[in-house]
């Protein structure tokens, strides 16, 4: 993964579960934990960026011994688009050398870090400089961006997520099939039925 950091967005409220679904349980471990597991197996600690914002001194108080950098997101409710600003200044500033960087959530439970390495190995593979997840017929996170579209991931705003840039530039995108990438956690019921088949 030669020059290549992520950002983990973990700064919403989860107002749909009602509770902070960062630090659920599920096999053992908190998403959050697990999730940042998942990005120590394949990136080095310090091309990681973890994004907090509500609730963030209670999350960050719960995260297990991981020297991972933590930026707060203090504006979070105006939506997606501040977590991945603040995240990706974050990260180029203490990884100057930075040339690609994935985009990710905390929610996904059958994210792996097999995911990040053979999407990074189809970014080297093919001449697309944003390699993007598919699933439910639809394209989202993780996604990997390179160079080229740090400016414009500076300029989003509001709700705007990564997905904005990507449908903007279908012709500079390769996909990638993770078929599970489209169960995430928003709600009890989606953390119900998780667990039922832990």
């Amino acid at each position: 993964m030669k020059n290549t950091g992520i950002i983990l967005l973990a700064a919403g409220n989860s107002s749909r579960m009602g509770t902070a679904k960062q630090l659920l349980s599920y096999q053992g471990k908190t998403f959050l934990d697990r999730t940042i597991d998942t990005a120590l197996e394949v990136f080095n600690q310090n091309h990681i960026t973890l994004v907090l914002g509500a609730d963030h001194n209670e999350i960050a108080s719960k995260i297990e011994n991981k020297n991972v950098k933590i930026s707060i997101n203090d504006d979070w409710q105006s939506g997606m688009a501040s977590s991945i600003k603040v995240g990706l200044k974050t990260l180029i500033k203490q990884f100057p050398d930075i040339e690609h960087c994935f985009i990710s959530v905390c929610d996904q439970p059958y994210l792996t870090s097999e995911i990040f390495t053979e999407m990074f190995q189809l970014k080297e593979n093919s001449n697309k400089e944003i390699i993007a997840a598919r699933y439910s017929d639809t394209i989202g996170v993780p996604a990997l961006f390179s160079k080229k579209y740090f400016e414009v991931l500076m300029e989003l705003s509001g709700e705007q997520g990564a997905k904005k840039i990507i449908q903007r530039n279908m012709e500079d995108v390769e996909t990638f099939e993770f078929e599970n990438g489209a169960i995430d956690i928003d709600t009890k019921v989606d953390y119900e039925n998780l667990k039922s088949k832990e």
